[in-house]
């Protein structure tokens, strides 16, 4: 699902619609969100290069991480640090997001050192002002591709760092504002959701198409496996079950989930084993009965007898219309019920007519006696 993610964020937003948005979740029980972060991020790098994705440039914000890191982890996959001048610029919102430091250094009472970095690098240093920070990363899109119709995608390495500075409310606001830009194609953010009330992350689920959530498996003492619940000795911390819900535009959500590995610092994804009975009775909705049969039931249901079913047993069924008169039928055999053989202990239903005055059924339009 790892792949469907990217490959939604790729193609990007149609014209007249809301970008795609990505949040992704995780918590102390399963810290590997920035792995999926990372993840994504370079795959949309490789789309980028190749040209094969709607958004032309990466406007990172960086509030969790130094500007290097990103310089480092472009490095380690291959890519050409010396041309992504070109396609991705990083905001620093890390290194000083209050000012503190530049105000300090301007007094003379600290020297801090620019962070060195191959990538375009800009610093914020006003973290509270999210009007200014929206402005500032459409500035730097634009920057990267043009006042044309090119877009470029937005990624927030923690929502997390920028609710500690502004209210829910204003950074509902600047993810809303990003979605609605016309030239940005995708956004996707990293939200550490056990250190905000749920209200936040419900407020970032609702507003986004796609939410992923990254989180622990543990062994319970029946040997299944099951969530994380409170103890920490029991946990995997290189495995993990990474479940995502995609909104389409058709109003309908999809909800899949796969596994996913950490080793040396990357992250890979693998399907659901399908012997994890865990797994799959969970996919299941929970209801009071069963909804399967058993072999009894399955039994008793092929006795059924179904009300229009041929119960002749090769002799012709005659069946009364109501269309014959009194005397038709009186010279003939009673009419006959769609009932069995006449030793049946079934009972017969047989209609008569209460008189011969009573009109038979006609085919005939019954309005036709009508001045229409």
């Amino acid at each position: 699902m790892a792949e469907s993610i990217c490959r939604s964020l790729r193609d990007g937003a149609l014209e007249g619609e809301l970008a795609p948005s990505l949040t992704i979740k995780d918590s102390l029980a399963s810290p590997f969100g920035f792995h999926v972060f990372s993840h994504i991020l370079l795959q949309l790098s490789s789309h980028v290069i190749a040209r094969k994705s709607q958004s032309h440039a990466i406007v990172i914000v960086a509030l969790s991480r130094n500007p290097s890191s990103y310089t480092d982890l472009l490095k380690m996959k291959g890519v050409d640090v010396a041309s992504s001048k070109n396609w991705i610029h990083v905001l620093d919102c890390y290194t000083d997001p209050l000012g503190w430091k530049d105000k300090m250094r301007k007094s003379g009472n600290v020297t801090d050192p620019s962070p060195q970095t191959s990538v375009s690098t800009s610093s914020y240093k006003t973290v509270k002002d999210l009007d200014k920070l929206f402005s500032v990363i459409t500035e730097l899109g634009r920057g990267l591709v043009g006042e044309n119709k090119a877009r470029f995608c937005v990624a927030i390495d923690s929502l997390s760092e920028l609710l500690r500075h502004a209210s829910l409310q204003s950074v509902a606001g600047l993810v809303s504002n990003l979605r609605s830009h016309d030239q940005i194609s995708s956004i996707f953010g990293l939200l550490h959701s056990d250190l905000h009330e749920e209200r936040a992350a419900a407020v970032f689920e609702y507003m986004s198409s796609i939410v992923a959530s990254v989180d622990p498996f543990h062994h319970s003492a029946d040997g299944q496996r099951g969530y994380l619940e409170n103890s920490f000795s029991e946990q995997n911390f290189t495995k993990g079950k990474f479940n995502v819900r995609f909104k389409r535009r058709n109003g309908r959500v999809r909800v899949t989930g796969e596994e996913f590995k950490v080793e040396l610092g990357e992250i890979s994804f693998a399907p659901v084993s399908s012997v994890d009975g865990t797994t799959i009775a969970g996919l299941l909705p929970k209801v009071q009965f069963n909804l399967q049969l058993s072999e009894k039931e399955k039994i008793d249901r092929a006795k059924v007898v179904l009300p229009f079913e041929h119960q002749g047993n090769g002799r012709p069924i005659q069946i009364y219309d109501g269309r014959r008169s009194a005397e038709e039928s009186s010279n003939e055999t009673p009419p006959i019920s769609s009932g069995k053989k006449e030793d049946s202990a079934m009972g017969e239903i047989i209609y008569f007519r209460d008189s011969d005055d009573e009109m038979p059924d006609s085919d005939e339009d019954p309005d036709d006696d009508l001045d229409i």
